[in-house]
């Protein structure tokens, strides 16, 4: 496959290298070349099997509309953008491109949403609170994880409140705890990445099997279905 990486930020140089060590050829535009998303044009993007952005909440609108207008295939690790969802799902759909986004592409974190949505169920008393925490410069808060496990929780058991604490720390990858807390007990769940390399290895598979389809996943969706 010849990919295209969207980013030279810390994940999206490791989604380089992840890309290639599976044997893919990748091409990198960081967001210096590609101001207002100038470079994605038609005859650019025709070459490229699959797109994986890793930018910011500011360029990603603007590259999704130019690579979903013109037909490519697009799996997206930014965050802080899901208020236009909507609009990128219909522009992939008029333009039988391919839009596959997830707020957390680590195989881990995936499954720490299905044993969430388990403890939601089993514990349907308790209060819950998630503690979320990431390196300094994420601009987003709450992290794009952290909202997802509290929809997961709220869908599972909408009777319940879920409150999120957010924390910037120096380098950290990503924490994400759980807990669960009635009068007589807590319950806790905790992921944490020690690189972000879990997240680029999802995202390079999501990218894999994008490739050569159309429509609109969320990657909760077909993880299951990763080779």
């Amino acid at each position: 496959m010849l990919i295209l990486v969207l980013g030279r930020g810390k994940t999206g140089s490791l989604v380089t290298q992840v890309a290639r060590e599976h044997g893919h050829s990748v091409r990198v535009v960081g967001e210096e070349e590609n101001r207002d998303a100038m470079a994605l044009t038609a005859p650019f993007l025709a070459q490229f099997d699959a797109v994986i952005d890793f930018t910011t909440p500011e360029a990603v609108v603007r590259n999704l509309r130019a690579c979903l207008a013109n037909g490519a295939r697009v799996v997206v690790g930014t965050t802080g953008w899901y208020q236009h969802l909507d609009d990128m799902r219909q522009l992939a759909t008029r333009r039988s491109a391919a839009l596959l986004y997830g707020t957390n592409f680590s195989i881990g974190v995936q499954a720490l949403f299905r044993v969430a949505r388990e403890l939601a169920l089993a514990a349907p008393h308790y209060s819950f609170r998630i503690t979320e925490t990431h390196h300094a410069d994420k601009k987003d808060a709450p992290s794009g994880t952290a909202l997802t496990l509290k929809q997961v929780l709220q869908t599972a058991n909408p009777a319940i409140d879920v409150e999120i604490v957010s924390k910037r720390e120096g380098d950290a990858s990503g924490i994400h705890l759980i807990e669960a807390r009635s009068e007589n007990d807590a319950i806790e769940l905790k992921h944490e990445a020690f690189s972000r390399r879990g997240f680029a290895e999802g995202a390079v598979r999501a990218a894999e099997w994008i490739a050569g389809k159309n429509g609109c996943w969320d990657f909760q969706e077909v993880v299951g279905q990763l080779g």
